[in-house]
């Protein structure tokens, strides 16, 4: 970004220089043969800092989108989650551990989406995935577990043991994820994070389940090494 301003400038003054001399040029008669060169002169000066003034823009434009997106996942590791009776923890004491599904909207939305996790308990577990269902109205989400079989109904507990604590808190950060995504408040929305505890994922509607299942490498076995928490873009 210095060199983009740098060559701007350079640019500008040569542009500058250029129009005092297209002046010069075009109130002599006896320089009108140089009219011509002293006009491409310029056009290269005018197309430099306009090509150069546009990377400038966009390399700012990444920048602060970057530096939001980091206030964004700092602000996220910060909130709190309550992992049973006695423990509070940080989202951020997650990190290497866990991959955070957070399912945000009305406790009907975070019920459906309970039920719709249930044929991928399994691997969804394997592959680190825990689940924090933040209800937006108030109501208590069901969840139902048909005690049928001991170990799964263990599995899918939890898979969905966690609970935001200071629910205010959570309320401002997700308001403020859907004004940037510009997304309705009122949406039920999903944010998928990864090992390292970077959003990979997001969107209105229920977690795709079946795509975190077929995308998230396990974590353990061949996958636990090096490049841990690798596992996606970032968003």
């Amino acid at each position: 970004m210095f060199f983009y301003v740098a060559f701007i400038a350079s640019g500008s003054l040569g542009g500058f220089i250029a129009a005092t001399q297209l002046i010069g040029a075009l109130a002599n008669p006896s320089r009108a043969s140089q009219v011509a060169d002293i006009v491409k002169g310029l056009g290269i000066d005018i197309g430099a800092v306009s090509i150069f003034a546009f990377l400038y823009f966009r390399e700012n434009k990444a920048k602060n989108a970057q530096e939001a997106r980091l206030s964004r996942e700092e602000s996220l590791s910060n909130l709190r989650l309550r992992v049973d009776e006695k423990k509070i923890i940080p989202v951020s004491s997650l990190r290497g551990i866990a991959r955070l599904v957070i399912c945000a909207g009305p406790a009907s939305f975070v019920t459906e989406s309970f039920k719709r996790s249930l044929p991928f308990t399994e691997g969804l577990i394997d592959r680190g995935v825990l689940v924090v269902p933040f209800v937006t109205d108030g109501n208590s989400a069901s969840f139902e577990f048909e005690e049928s079989n001991e170990e799964l109904d263990k599995r899918r507990k939890r898979l969905w043991q966690l609970a935001p604590v200071y629910i205010t808190e959570w309320s401002e950060w997700l308001t403020e994820q859907k004004k940037l995504a510009g997304v309705s408040s009122e949406s039920p929305v999903y944010l998928s994070l990864r090992l390292d505890g970077r959003v990979r994922g997001s969107g209105v509607g229920y977690p795709p389940w079946n795509a975190l299942v077929a995308q998230l490498p396990p974590v353990k076995g061949i996958w636990t090494g090096l490049l841990d928490g690798m596992d996606g873009r970032v968003l």
